[in-house]
This record gives structure tokens, sequence and C-alpha cells, in this order.
């Protein structure tokens, strides 16, 4: 497998290119890996909540697999060491669809009978990335009127694991009256 490139390669984010064939079989994506992320609701599923901390986007961008994997488990551990098992709800909206690829050249003497170029530029499958637009809330944390402050910190902390600029956007929960 290749070794993972640095995120500016793939931080912006484009149309996701698609192969058109004449045969059907030759235009999809072949040995897509998979998604590292491993659990999107996290905490309390089904407790009733006061507030929602949501974090929104502040630029178009593409987080890869891993850099949402990374964020996921910091901000668990830190809301449930901060605010307990119990106390909070924490879920990621975006799935990472978007294939990346590269096709590597080959830059010594002697690469012109090494290196294909551009002659098979399809390129190697190195992960996926969730494509995220502007103003877009990615995760949010549910948590009551009590530990804002606390779950505001953990949060905090658990965005340096992401290459986005983002937002805190808090909301009240509307009470559902049950039957």
């Amino acid at each position: 497998m290749a070794k993972i490139r640095p995120a500016h390669c793939y931080r912006y984010a484009k149309r996701a290119f698609t192969r058109v064939s004449r045969y059907r079989e030759e235009s999809y994506v072949k040995g897509v890996p998979g998604s590292k992320i491993r659990k999107f609701d996290m905490g309390k599923t089904n407790g009733e909540f006061e507030l929602m901390i949501g974090l929104k986007s502040r630029s178009n961008m593409q987080i890869r697999h891993n850099a949402l994997e990374a964020f996921r488990a910091n901000a668990n551990k830190n809301l449930e060491i901060a605010l307990g098992k119990d106390n909070y709800h924490l879920k990621l909206k975006v799935y990472p669809h978007q294939v990346m690829r590269h096709n590597p050249t080959a830059n010594f003497a002697g690469a012109d009978r090494f290196s294909s170029g551009m002659k098979h530029c399809w390129g190697k499958t190195l992960g996926r990335a969730a494509v995220i637009k502007k103003g877009q809330v990615f995760a949010f944390a549910k948590i009551n009127t009590g530990s804002l402050t606390k779950a505001k910190d953990s949060l905090r902390i658990a965005c340096h694991k992401l290459p986005c600029k983002y937002s805190f956007e808090v909301t009240p929960q509307v009470k559902t009256a049950s039957k």
C-alpha cells in the first residue's frame, strides 16, 4: 500500500473523476480501500438532551477518512472523560465517498524506460475523503445545558485533528410531546 501523502495534496474539493468507457465493467473504480471510521454514533444515542453543538465548516474542503477517525476517537474520549458515558451523544454526519488517487511518476535517470507517464494515468487508489461544503455541519454533539463549556472545550481539542477551519453552532433541542 502506498504511504500517506500530505493533506494539502487533497485538501480542496474537486468533482469526482468518473472514468467513462465503451465497456461498462471498465467504468467502475476498482480496489477502493475501506473506510477507517468505525462508528458514527457515540454516547447515549436515545437520550433526551437540551442543546446541540454543531461543528460548521468555514470553507469548502475534503477531509480524509483517517483524519475523521482521529477526530472521532479524540472527541469521544474527551467527552466521555469530561461529561460521563451517558451525558452526551456525538454523531458524525459525513461519509467518505470520494476516492483519492495518485499517479506517481519517476524522476531519475532511465525513467523513460521505467514509467508509462500519462499513457495509463488512472492512478492508484490511496484512500477516501468526505467532501464538505462551506457552512455544512459535519458533526454534532447533543448535551445538557450545564455542560456546555466542557463540551465546547472537548470538541475544540478534537478539532485540531482536522485540516479545516470550523465554528460552533449551538441550538436548543425541541422536546417532542409523547402521546
